[in-house]
């Protein structure tokens, strides 16, 4: 089974997992060893899952303007979790190709791997969520038509970055391709960096 395989199908169980109670303060409970990529997969597409179904809530039309802004920092805090987690994952590639010699014409590429992986995970969302578009009974057969066509689309896609990532971890093993990541360095977090929060002091 090829890594992303494997990531699909952990993706699909958070997801599953989720919508057994589908609310967003449920807790997680994540059935892999701590210190497995297995657990961080895991990981990340809960909190992808549930910051989907926060951008949701938040763009309720009627929304209290309070709890729009309780849920936006919420949301906030959710990306900045996302963005460490996925230099997590990098750490793990990086220590699996760390033995690797580079070949002399060895290329670098234009995102991390764990980049690549949050992109599939996004995607596992736009599934599942499309294909309950498909399966409504309350709506009519033009928007389930619609629904099946940007669903199609989206297993073509998930099936071919599948495919660039397997291709990519390849690449890092035989030397094709050397592996260089740079942290994300956000600022806006940082009350040291953003002049909002440090010109407060």
């Amino acid at each position: 089974m090829s890594f992303t395989e494997h990531a699909n199908r952990i993706f699909q169980q958070a997801i599953r997992d989720y919508h057994l109670t589908d609310h967003v303060d449920t807790a997680i409970q994540n059935p892999y060893d701590r210190n497995s990529i297995d657990f961080q997969l895991y990981l990340k597409c809960w909190i992808d899952t549930v910051q989907w179904h926060l951008e949701d809530i938040i763009r309720d039309p009627h929304i209290n303007p309070q709890e729009a802004l309780s849920l936006k920092r919420r949301i906030d805090h959710s990306n900045q979790d996302r963005t460490d987690l996925v230099e997590e994952i990098d750490t793990y590639f990086r220590k699996q190709y760390s033995d690797v010699k580079a070949q002399p014409d060895a290329r670098l590429n234009t995102e991390s791997p764990a980049w690549a992986i949050d992109r599939l995970s996004i995607l596992a969302l736009k599934i599942w969520h499309m294909q309950e578009q498909v399966d409504r009974k309350d709506t009519d057969e033009e928007h389930r038509k619609r629904c099946a066509a940007k669903l199609s689309v989206l297993l073509e896609q998930r099936t071919d970055l599948s495919t660039a990532i397997d291709q990519l971890l390849d690449d890092y093993q035989e030397g094709r391709k050397v592996m260089k990541v740079y942290r994300q360095m956000k600022m806006y977090n940082d009350p040291t960096t953003n002049p909002v929060l440090y010109g407060k002091k």
